[in-house]
């Protein structure tokens, strides 16, 4: 876990874990995480609260998400009532403690991936995770207000957008699309070969994982509402990397 900058995040973050955990009934967050669910654990039925996301910090949000995909890998998901989370998330409203931007593709939905329920994540997914102004304002708008307390660009293994603009593929609207990730292309050295085609599954995750890292910076550079949030120790916005054939991801 990343230090805050005032020096005491280990004891504020205890604090804040134990409150959180006791208004979760702990099952919401994974206090028990390295624990197998079992028959005679109740499922989660309460949806992320306003008095819950507002004890969370950045680095402790980044902490929940860490350990959901720890639960995922192995296949120890939290139980949840998840007719039970909408009613209460539809009654009571929506508080997520966390925003990810991740790739459209099949194997990468960021509630599974996370292991988190409904009212948990603002998700925004688009092929290559890139951001453009509506993604901006859309998690301008998680953050600012409605509280999410860190931002995720999530990239993945065998990504077929990047695969299309190591081509430079021409198709319809795509290619477009493909042009947004030429400069993650551009700035890969030939670190795995001198092929930099699709053919080359190394430099097509190589640059995946270019493209996250330069997508992490393009939030902060064209949006002046999340820098100024982020400077501020509000949010944090890192980027991540899934690894489509073990579910693992790793965290920059």
């Amino acid at each position: 876990m990343q230090m805050n900058t005032n020096g005491s995040t280990n004891k504020r973050t205890a604090t804040s874990w134990s409150f959180f955990v006791t208004l979760t009934a702990a099952l919401l967050i994974s206090a028990c995480a390295s624990q197998s669910p079992t028959a005679s654990q109740p499922p989660v039925s309460v949806a992320m609260t306003q008095a819950m996301q507002s004890k969370i910090s950045p680095d402790i949000a980044i902490s929940m998400l860490k350990e959901g995909n720890q639960r995922f890998v192995s296949g120890n998901m939290l139980k949840r009532d998840l007719p039970g989370q909408v009613k209460t998330s539809g009654r009571d409203g929506q508080f997520p403690f966390a925003s990810i931007v991740s790739c459209i593709d099949s194997r990468s939905d960021p509630a599974l991936v996370f292991d988190q329920g409904i009212g948990d994540l603002f998700t925004a997914r688009v092929a290559g995770n890139i951001v453009n102004e509506d993604i901006l304002g859309s998690l301008e708008y998680a953050a600012k207000v409605v509280g999410s307390k860190t931002i995720v660009i999530l990239g993945h293994s065998h990504c077929g957008a990047v695969k299309g603009a190591c081509d430079n593929a021409n198709l319809g609207n795509l290619t477009q699309l493909v042009a947004k990730i030429m400069p993650a292309v551009k700035s890969t050295p030939d670190t795995h070969g001198s092929d930099r085609s699709s053919a080359n599954h190394h430099f097509v995750d190589a640059v995946a994982e270019m493209n996250v890292k330069m997508t992490v910076k393009a939030v902060t550079e064209k949006s002046v509402i999340l820098k100024e949030m982020a400077d501020k120790g509000q949010i944090k916005i890192i980027g991540a990397m899934l690894d489509v054939e073990t579910g693992k991801i790793e965290f920059y």
